[in-house]
């Protein structure tokens, strides 16, 4: 097995990204190819102990900002990390591919350069995410932002092999993200796609709202791109200022400090939940490779944990049995 990483994608590229890959090596079977200007991967390497017939370098001199657009960093850079990472898919012996970096670029190259599943004709990222009872994957959460309900037809299906092959659950249930419960409610965009899901989807929950997200009775919830970005970035940021609140909160007073450290082990859990390292990144699906996007302010956790995932995706033979689930489902 052997994966494809951005050493060059994220804010903390290429410290971050080596030392994940040099750990997640320790950890998993799996040898990793490192794409990046080559100097600076070395000089990365030199700080860590790891098997040195493990890690391979793929040169790229050139990288592509977050702050870039995506098509035109695509035309203008070509030798990019990026580039370069996605492409080497299309060559006989690479599995997956892994980047923190520009996610409109990760998602252009990946749909141009490997194109798009059979019977699939958007990709669409997708995102674990915790619940009350133990987790949903959400999709899409940006890739796709001006779909047709088809397209979040497609994206329900390939959310239900995602959940079922690689996170474990039987017979995943589908909920459409909409303004209301009611089969009648939201625009006639979210009308004709509950329609289609209805007909088209087995063990389709109905609709659900934003506030029954983290509740757990969907594993699988359906949105346009724009809406789960949203979504997604409001979660961090409230966990971010919850825990930024109650922190202020504890440290005004003794007994509240006290009862912290009585609780340590239980609010460390909770964070624990609520941390996307442990998640390590999305997958992209829909475009005819394995395509993990990892968060731009990836840890050096955050990246292992993404390989680990990526290597699950590879072990169930994921884009196989998507293509088949999609084109016995097509329309």
């Amino acid at each position: 097995m052997k994966i494809v990483v951005d050493a060059m994608g994220g804010d903390y590229a290429p410290e971050s990204i080596v030392a994940g890959v040099a750990e997640a090596i320790k950890e998993f079977d799996v040898n990793i190819v490192l794409v990046g200007i080559e100097d600076r991967i070395r000089a990365e390497l030199k700080k860590h102990e790891y098997p040195g017939d493990r890690i391979e370098i793929a040169h790229a001199p050139t990288i592509v900002e977050m702050h870039e657009p995506a098509t035109a960093s695509l035309r203008s850079k070509k030798d990019s990390s990026i580039s370069i990472g996605v492409n080497l898919l299309k060559e006989e012996g690479y599995d997956a591919f892994v980047s923190a970096g520009n996610t409109g670029a990760v998602v252009a190259a990946s749909t141009i350069y490997l194109g798009m599943l059979n019977g699939v004709e958007r990709p669409a990222i997708g995102l674990v995410i915790p619940t009350l009872k133990d987790f949903a994957f959400l999709i899409d959460v940006g890739a796709n932002t001006d779909p047709k309900p088809e397209h979040l037809l497609q994206s329900a299906l390939m959310a239900q092999v995602y959940a079922k092959e690689v996170l474990g659950v039987n017979n995943p249930k589908v909920g459409l993200m909409n303004i209301g419960e009611e089969a009648g409610k939201g625009s006639v965009f979210s009308k004709e796609t509950f329609k289609l899901m209805e007909e088209r989807v087995v063990d389709f929950n109905g609709n659900v709202e934003a506030n029954d997200i983290f509740k757990g009775e969907h594993d699988c919830i359906i949105c346009e791109g724009v809406m789960g970005n949203i979504v997604i970035k409001i979660s961090e940021g409230l966990m971010e200022s919850a825990a930024a609140l109650l922190r202020r909160e504890i440290s005004k007073s003794p007994i509240a400090l006290a009862g912290a450290f009585l609780m340590k082990s239980r609010l460390h859990h909770i964070k624990k939940l609520a941390d996307y390292t442990e998640y390590g990144g999305a997958p992209l699906l829909g475009v005819n490779g394995i395509v993990m996007i990892s968060h731009g302010r990836s840890s050096p956790k955050a990246i292992k944990n993404a390989i680990r995932a990526t290597i699950r995706e590879i072990e169930h033979h994921i884009l196989d049995v998507m293509t088949e689930r999609v084109a016995r489902t097509a329309i």
